[in-house]
């Protein structure tokens, strides 16, 4: 598997490149709404996965090309196939990183959040967003389907204790799924902690990919502006990520090796798949090959086609 992929448009980062430093679908949740299909293996104990010095050689060549073609990278970004703090080679990893003097972030669930040494390592990052999706143990079980040995509480309490000694740019994200976490009891009760939190940028966002249950919903345009306004009298600053990123996708050359390294990661939209077909000047066929091969997915969500990376 790809270590690195991109740089992809992201709705919070800009320009991203995206760190792959979990296998496929190891994570500690196995959220309802999950684009990357349904968690494989559920853990939450802390391993070492892929050597960091392998993780720095294939960025910092990408990061190479990248600058080379003239374009740039806003955030070199832990985003895997899992939960980027199982990794126990976080901390080493972000290290080797920074010598590339491109600034850190890692997108997290926030479910390590009670573990000192999770915090510490994330302490070195320049930009870390935690998952706030509930903050009652019925919702939280029901959207996010954690581990069973993880505990609510003490995860709520690990991040107010992160926020504290905190010196980056700290940004939460609440993923409205209708008729889960959509009503206003649920927004208000998230709303007073993220007050006590008091995250940078507190982000509400639906699902805009196939999600892992095929049954749920994005919440309604009524809800999403509800949720916003109820969310804005708690905290400074809230924003809403409810639209398609767009298909600024960046490319080696390598067709088939570009759609592969983006959809492992980035389910990709049929009008973006078409771009980069056009952009490097390759036929519809390579598609209906990999298709054919088992190497991606068609799949259909909100109208629109997407291709995702077969495992």
């Amino acid at each position: 598997m790809p270590y690195v992929f991109g740089p992809v448009p992201s709705r919070r980062l800009g320009r991203s490149m995206g760190i792959n430093n979990i296998p496929p679908k190891i994570c500690s949740y196995a959220c309802v709404y999950c684009q990357l299909g349904n968690t494989i293996k559920m853990q939450i104990e802390r391993q070492a996965f892929f050597r960091p010095e392998d993780i720095l050689k294939s960025v910092r060549n990408r990061v190479r090309q990248v600058l080379k073609q003239g374009e740039k990278i806003d955030y070199l970004a832990f985003v895997p196939d899992g939960e980027p703090t199982l990794d126990i080679n976080l901390a080493k990893n972000i290290d080797l990183l920074k010598s590339l003097s491109i600034s850190v972030a890692v997108i997290s669930n926030g479910s390590l959040s009670s573990s000192p040494a999770v915090c510490r390592e994330l302490l070195i990052a320049d930009w870390v967003s935690l998952k706030v999706d509930a903050v009652t143990e019925k919702l939280w079980r029901i959207i996010d389907r954690p581990h069973g040995k993880l505990n609510l509480h003490q995860i709520l309490d690990g991040m107010l204790s992160f926020r504290e000694k905190f010196e980056g740019r700290l940004v939460t994200e609440t993923m409205l799924v209708k008729e889960i976490n959509d009503s206003v009891k649920s927004v208000h009760q998230i709303g007073q902690f993220l007050a006590h939190l008091q995250p940078d940028i507190a982000y509400i966002s639906i699902p805009t990919r196939p999600p892992a249950d095929k049954n749920i919903r994005k919440a309604d345009p009524e809800a999403i502006n509800i949720a916003y306004q109820i969310m804005k009298s708690y905290v400074n600053k809230v924003e809403l990520i409810i639209d398609y990123e767009g298909n600024t996708f960046s490319f080696t050359g390598n067709t088939r090796e570009d759609i592969l390294n983006i959809t492992s990661v980035h389910p990709m939209r049929l009008d973006a798949i078409k771009a980069i077909l056009h952009q490097t000047n390759t036929d519809w066929t390579i598609i209906e090959e990999m298709l054919e091969n088992g190497e991606l997915i068609k799949t259909e969500y909100e109208s629109q086609t997407f291709f995702l990376r077969s495992y």
